[in-house]
């Protein structure tokens, strides 16, 4: 909250996912269970489930710089997360119309879905730089990490490395995810320009219910910022939350399901049922 009792603005610029689990609704589940007030800016509208992305419409990208200017001109925001674009004239447009907001922005370069159906074209990939450029963190996981350093793979003693390709790069923060690697323990690293920040590591959950994941811990991350926190403690909320969540998934659906974002409130009123 600030100083008058109202809780951080953030807007969530991404797409929608019909099952709930990812994306704008993740996002708003995400920032309502933390305090904060979401608005969002819709990039596409997918028709998506547990099991994959059967149907995606990408919105023009009038529609959504016009959505953008609804929340920024009226409202306003702390911060902003901007997850999956749909087009690269909607992540050239955002840069352009984002380039002087003075508060964080948070970039999920979101490439494929959790199913692993694609959400990303080439030519959106190749659009991203603009983006990261104006990012205050940019948060890949290991393929999208290799697919931004024009790797092959990244294998774990090469994770620091091109997180540092990519921060020197495009004079960023990367949150690098270590989720989809190998092991026991799920290591992430926070790189600047500069050099290492922080490193955060725990013991990996078993489980297929992650659909969503990447969406809430920048979505997480972005409400820890709008409230003023510093880099490295807003991420280890941001991760905190996120775990919880996944430990509370609810097991709906045939593949990948949804984390338990309302369950998280619940526990940290004390609920522990």
């Amino acid at each position: 909250m600030n100083d008058h009792g109202t809780p951080p603005r953030v807007l969530s610029i991404a797409g929608s996912d019909s099952s709930g689990g990812a994306g704008i609704q993740a996002d708003i589940k995400t920032i309502t269970m933390l305090g904060g007030y979401a608005m969002t800016a819709i990039t596409a509208v997918t028709a998506q489930n547990t099991r994959g992305v059967q149907g995606i419409e990408v919105m023009h990208p009038d529609l959504v710089i016009d959505q953008v200017d609804s929340c920024l001109d009226d409202i306003g925001a702390d911060a902003i997360k901007i997850g999956m674009l749909g087009s690269p004239e909607i992540a050239m447009r955002l840069a352009e119309r984002l380039d002087n907001f003075s508060g964080a922005i948070v970039f999920d370069p979101v490439m494929v879905a959790t199913s692993g159906s694609d959400l990303a074209d080439e030519a959106t990939i190749a659009a991203f730089g603009a983006l990261m450029q104006i990012a205050t963190v940019v948060t890949p996981n290991l393929p999208e990490l290799a697919a931004l350093t024009e790797r092959e793979e990244i294998l774990p003693h090469e994770v620091f490395d091109a997180a540092s390709e990519l921060a020197e790069a495009q004079d960023t923060i990367v949150l690098a995810k270590g989720g989809h690697g190998d092991g026991d323990q799920v290591i992430d690293y926070v790189v600047s320009s500069s050099g290492k920040i922080a490193s955060f590591g725990h013991a990996r959950i078993d489980t297929p219910h992650t659909h969503g994941t990447g969406c809430t811990l920048s979505a997480a991350l972005t409400t820890m910022l709008a409230y003023g926190q510093p880099l490295t403690h807003a991420i280890r909320i941001a991760r905190a939350f996120t775990r919880a969540a996944i430990e509370q998934a609810p097991g709906f659906g045939d593949g990948s399901g949804p984390l338990g974002h309302q369950a998280v409130r619940k526990l940290s009123a004390g609920d522990e049922t």
